[in-house]
């Protein structure tokens, strides 16, 4: 089977009925990072996932890998580690060092599919306030974060990182408390080990596209993302 180009129309994208199952979810290639072609990629499923060199390529995985504010798990070394540590959490007031964090090579690894290319992209939704940074301070120093991109009233989860123990998970959470009673779904993409300790489960994408379709013209509350400092997200 080819795999279709995309056409000029920055909204028009296959089914993602007809993404590969091998490798899972790969849909299409070609097209931009124009903020109206990713706009209407994530209203429809979709996402842009590449290595650089390669030509863009667009997935819709099958099963989604999702978890609904206010589920995670914090187990008991998580909940003591995050309360003895004097981590502080803010919203939108590091985006692009956030999105740095998130490029640099993992353990491993000698590259990252976080290009140049995708960093100006994600900079350009969040300049246009669709993308948002969830950051871990430690002091004055960068630690940890995540960033994605909200649809309505979904957040899609596209990376994060750490630079101190447990930094990422602590804005994983901080992410929970902050949007639970808030938003339908935090998307996650593709299930991991890491994901699914914290308590990410597998939605099929059937199911993943009908609970977008009814919560994407559900905009959140914009006083979510106004940037500055959230609170300690463990209360209890």
């Amino acid at each position: 089977m080819a795999l279709p180009e995309l056409p000029d129309n920055p909204c028009l994208f296959p089914d993602p009925v007809h993404a590969l199952d091998q490798p899972n979810g790969l849909l299409a290639f070609g097209g931009d990072l124009s903020p109206t072609r990713l706009m209407a990629a994530y209203r429809l499923g979709i996402f842009p996932w590449f290595n650089p060199g390669e030509p863009i390529l667009w997935w819709s995985p099958n099963p989604r890998g999702v978890i609904a504010p206010g589920e995670v798990v914090i187990n008991t070394s998580l909940r003591k580690w995050l309360r003895k540590t004097p981590y502080r959490y803010r919203c939108n007031t590091a985006f692009d060092q956030v999105l740095g964090g998130c490029a640099a090579p993992r353990e491993g690894q000698s590259g990252t599919w976080l290009s140049p290319q995708m960093r100006t992209a994600y900079n350009r939704l969040h300049g246009l306030g669709f993308a948002h940074s969830v950051e871990v301070w430690l002091e004055d120093k960068l630690v940890g974060g995540l960033y994605g991109v909200t649809v309505g009233n979904i957040f899609c989860g596209e990376s994060m990182f750490h630079r101190h123990p447990n930094a990422s998970k602590a804005a994983f959470v901080a992410l929970h408390a902050h949007l639970e009673g808030k938003a339908a779904l935090i998307d996650c993409q593709l299930m991991n080990p890491h994901l699914a300790r914290l308590g990410v489960y597998e939605m099929p994408r059937a199911q993943y596209l009908a609970l977008l379709a009814a919560e994407r013209d559900r905009p959140m509350a914009p006083e979510l993302w106004i940037p500055g400092e959230w609170p300690c997200p463990l209360t209890s």
